[in-house]
């Protein structure tokens, strides 16, 4: 019995795991287009932040921790990390939808992930 339960949540996670990634990296640019994010950041060229594929291949060797840190640097902002200019906190942007943003950004990297 347990034998065919690991057979069905292996196959489960084979071919739901594409779906669900695949659905994060749409809601992802879809939420990074919505809370503005676009307005100084743009996908593969400098705007008045860094590309977002820059971050995600600053960051591609670090492990899942690095999602709780992007989503700390959207919420609170910071300064220094990309140079002079700061990146204002966007507290309205809840953590779920940072936490989506951040792992859209990641993917970027890992995937080479396009801006649909």
């Amino acid at each position: 019995m347990l034998r065919s339960v690991g057979k069905w949540g292996f196959l489960l996670m084979v071919f739901v795991s594409p779906a669900v990634y695949a659905s994060a990296q749409v809601d992802g640019a879809k939420l990074a287009q919505e809370k503005v994010c676009m307005g100084c950041h743009q996908i593969e060229k400098a705007r008045v932040g860094p590309p977002f594929k820059a971050i995600a291949q600053r960051y591609q060797q670090a492990g899942d921790g690095i999602e709780t840190y992007l989503v700390h640097a959207i919420r609170q902002g910071g300064r220094g990390r990309w140079g002079v200019i700061p990146m204002p906190a966007q507290p309205q942007i809840s953590d779920e939808d940072a936490l989506t943003i951040a792992r859209w950004i990641r993917g970027l990297s890992l995937t080479g992930a396009n801006n649909e």
